[in-house]
């Protein structure tokens, strides 16, 4: 009995020591990062430069993996089983904290994940080909109503903000049109492009066409106007009373040695002043949002009862 006991607390001891140094050693070996859109996207190009201004902090590679559906929530999920050592990691949307409460999920927002740091979040808008004879918000509404579902816009999934910012307004507006959801921006910007959606609500992946001339902005969603199109009205000036940016940051499974988060934490945060990260935040007119591994814990609490409530005020709770 007492050889059993000697064997079982050296063991136990062997797995602590292994703790240990696993955690003092991280990272050894390349970093995965769960993107959950399409590649292409604003969360795309984001994340993918700030995975390279991290690796130059870490000293090991930070590979990006496009792991999309489930309105985004598809990637993070996969943390939920996964060893807590470090090497995998999320972007974690809003909608972390909204599809559990819409359909059956395989997580728990607030208990299956290690909250690493908030980082940003996004600028959306809606945009129309150029060619379309809307000229502004306005008109776009007007026709909308006088035309009770013949217009449809495309988003990157449902029970995105996209599509509940937009069911809040076509609420508001009496509108009856149609959300055709997508796997991600790119997806539903080659929709539009195309002609099979009348209007596309997203984040600045349409950037580039807007400037070039083949979209047209109609509204930004942000608390001011934006930076790069500040003649564009936002949804709050126009009455609406609505700002949604989708705040967003990293996370891994539960469970994270904290001096492994510490260490993505202070590697991430020195990333996110990285000249090359902040040039790619500029073009996507997003902003450094930071919050530490505490206090985004804290933040997700807050995220959860707000879009719970709202499921539940838009009668989309499961």
């Amino acid at each position: 009995m007492r050889i059993i006991l000697w064997r079982w607390l050296w063991c136990m001891a062997g797995l602590s020591i292994a703790w240990t140094c696993g955690a003092q050693n991280f990272p050894d070996k390349p970093i995965t990062l769960i993107v959950p859109y399409s590649a292409g996207g604003a969360t795309d190009v984001a994340m993918r430069a700030l995975a390279d201004a991290t690796a130059r902090q870490l000293g090991q590679r930070v590979i990006v993996e496009n792991r999309t559906g489930a309105a985004g929530t598809l990637g993070p999920s996969t943390l939920v089983n996964a060893k807590p050592d470090g090497y995998l990691i999320s972007q974690m949307p809003i909608t972390v904290f909204r599809v559990p409460y819409m359909q059956k999920g395989g997580f728990d927002p607030l208990n299956d994940f290690s909250w690493v740091i908030h980082v940003s979040g996004y600028t959306f808008g809606v945009v129309v080909r150029a060619d379309s004879p809307w000229k502004t918000w306005q008109e776009f509404i007007a026709y909308a109503k006088a035309n009770p579902g013949k217009v449809s816009y495309s988003t990157p999934g449902h029970g995105t903000s996209l599509h509940i910012t937009m069911e809040q307004i076509a609420a508001r507006e009496g509108i009856q049109w149609l959300q055709v959801p997508y796997k991600g921006a790119a997806d539903a910007l080659v929709a539009l492009r195309g002609g099979h959606v009348t209007a596309m609500a997203d984040s600045t992946t349409w950037a580039e066409m807007v400037d070039a001339g083949q979209l047209r902005l109609l509204t930004t969603w942000g608390e001011n106007r934006t930076r790069r199109w500040p003649n564009i009205p936002t949804l709050k000036e126009l009455g609406y009373g609505i700002v949604s940016n989708s705040p967003y940051g990293i996370a891994g499974p539960k469970g994270m040695d904290p001096k492994t988060v510490k260490i993505l934490h202070d590697a991430i945060k020195k990333a996110m002043d990285d000249p090359a990260y902040q040039k790619v935040l500029e073009r996507l007119d997003q902003d450094n949002v930071y919050k530490s591994s505490e206090n985004y814990a804290m933040f997700a609490r807050q995220l959860n009862d707000e879009e719970k409530a709202v499921v539940e005020r838009m009668g989309l709770k499961m």
